[in-house]
This record gives structure tokens, sequence and C-alpha cells, in this order.
């Protein structure tokens, strides 16, 4: 079994901070990844908010460069998931792609798209429902297409398709949005966009790719249908802490407990990123949690030796 000073699981943009700031301070770094280095960020067409890009850049380019950063000081990355986490002497991950052994732990495994849990909306994943406008808007050019949900992420989502699509529903179970002032009012001016209020989506129909919605207005309990051709779920983020609950402290969301220095509740176990419990969930802050849990992790090997 292959050892290691720290194990990082998640590459998104906390995760290759960490990597990058373990494996620049000496210690023998792998860090472990599930699907696409990144992390969300990828998925976002512009990013304007990221200090040192006035002009903006976009999500895959940001976490591309960050990926090449990281890698460039020898950092160990693999392509796996985490199947199980032992405490012994150190901590023992199981990964499909082999065990490994560390003496600390930083865990940014990051989040992932809310679901419904809806009939219809599992069978129809990738045949017209999607979590990502920026990745599937341009496949309904002259569609009509839904939106569902109510926050930043739900009308940046709208106001994406509404370049694309005839028309955007946006349906809400409330009768005002969470989103953002400006958001708002760009998307308050747009004819394009629809506004459902008070209304659950219960079901989506269609065989082969989605047809419609059904939908139920929650104060008067009516029911109707509406024709769409798309249904873009946007009702946020769900912790990917699930393989840790049995080692870590997490709250009621499922959100890794940590102190300002990222520890959790076991020695040598840091989490960074929207893993942890009152994460921002921003870029930004995303990389201030990954250099702290490293710089963390570098302090708590050093005491053990």
């Amino acid at each position: 079994m292959t050892k290691y000073d720290v194990i990082v699981i998640g590459g998104g943009p906390a995760g290759l901070t960490a990597g990058l700031y373990t494996s620049r301070a000496g210690l023998k770094s792998l860090l472990v990844e599930r699907g696409m280095f990144g992390g969300q960020i990828v998925n976002a067409k512009h990013v304007k908010n990221y200090p040192g890009f006035p002009e903006g850049i976009s999500g895959s380019e940001l976490g591309s460069l960050m990926y090449q950063q990281a890698v460039k000081y020898n950092l160990e990355i693999i392509t796996a998931e985490v199947t199980s986490l032992a405490q012994g002497q150190s901590y023992d991950i199981s990964t499909t792609e082999g065990d490994f052994e560390a003496a600390s732990i930083i865990i940014a495994a990051g989040s992932e798209y809310r679901k419904l849990g809806i009939t219809g909306e599992k069978r129809l994943s990738g045949h017209g429902v999607s979590y990502c406008a920026t990745c599937d808007g341009f496949l309904f050019r002259d569609r009509e297409v839904a939106v569902i949900g109510g926050g930043d992420t739900a009308i940046t989502d709208a106001l994406e398709l509404s370049q694309y699509a005839k028309k955007v529903y946006v349906i809400n179970r409330r009768d005002q949005l969470r989103a953002e002032k400006l958001l708002q009012e760009r998307a308050f001016a747009l004819p394009k966009l629809e506004f459902i209020w008070n209304t659950a989506v219960d079901k989506v129909s269609g065989e082969k790719m989605v047809s419609g919605l059904e939908l139920r207005n929650i104060k008067t309990g009516q029911q109707s249908n509406l024709k769409v051709d798309g249904a873009f779920v946007a009702v946020g983020l769900t912790s990917n802490s699930r393989g840790f609950f049995n080692t870590l402290e997490v709250d009621d969301a499922g959100y890794i407990v940590t102190n300002e220095m990222m520890a959790t509740s076991a020695p040598g176990i840091f989490a960074a990123g929207n893993i942890r419990r009152n994460s921002s969930r921003q870029v930004a802050t995303a990389v201030g949690d990954g250099a702290t849990a490293a710089m963390s992790a570098f302090r708590y090997l050093q005491k053990m030796r």
C-alpha cells in the first residue's frame, strides 16, 4: 500500500489549491478526483468575480489553469472514487483504483446538483432533463424550456437559456425570487421569460425525450400540464459527504463541521470548500479554504513527527 503524507479528496478549486500548497511544501501528496478536474466551476460560461481576471474567464479555462499549476509541483493525481476511509495509526483509503495510506487527509469533495426526486426525472436525465444550462442550453435552440428554482443559479440559467430558447418558463415554489436583485431585474425585463409562481413540479413527462411537466399550485392544489422540450433543474446543491458520515461530525444537511482552520472532528482530517458547513460556495473562498487546510495539515504533520 502506497503511503502519502497527505491525500486530497476532490479536484475542484479547494482540492487543487490544497494539493498545490502541500506539494510545494515538500509533502508527498496524492489528489483523488472521481470526475472532472475543476469541480462545478467548469460549468460556468463566464466567471466575472474571481480576482486577477478583470475581463472574466471561462470556468473550464480557470479549472484547467488550476490543474496545470497543481501538477507542476509534483502533485500526484488519479481519477478514482473513494469507497471507504478507515482510521488506524494513520488513515487507510480505499478507491476504485487501489488502496492508499495517508498521515493526513483533506476532504474537498464538493457538492452535486440537488435532484427533485420526482417521477421521470432520473429516467429522462440527459434526454431533456439537465442540471447545467451552460452545458446543454444550445441543444434547445428555438424550443420551449422550463427552469425549476428561484435562486441565483436558476435565474442565471434562465438568462443563459434565453439566448437559445424560444420561451423560458421559470417555475418557483414561492411567490418571489431568492436571486440577487440585479439578476431579478435582468430576468423581469426579458419578454422571453415567463414566471410561474407558487408551483411545484410533480412529474416529468415524456417517452424517449421530455415532452412536458405536471405542475401543482401549492396554494390551491390545482394541477396543470406544461408542454416543454427541456427541464433545467436548479434547486441547489447537496454535500458529497455521505462516505464520511461514520468518521466525521456533520450538520443536519450533511455538511462537514470544521473550525476556522478547516479541522474536522477527527485528528489529521481537514475539509475545504463546498463540502464544509457555512461555506459561501464561491471559487475565491474555496481557494482560501484549500490553502488554509493545506497549511493546517502541514502543521499537524510537523507536530506528529
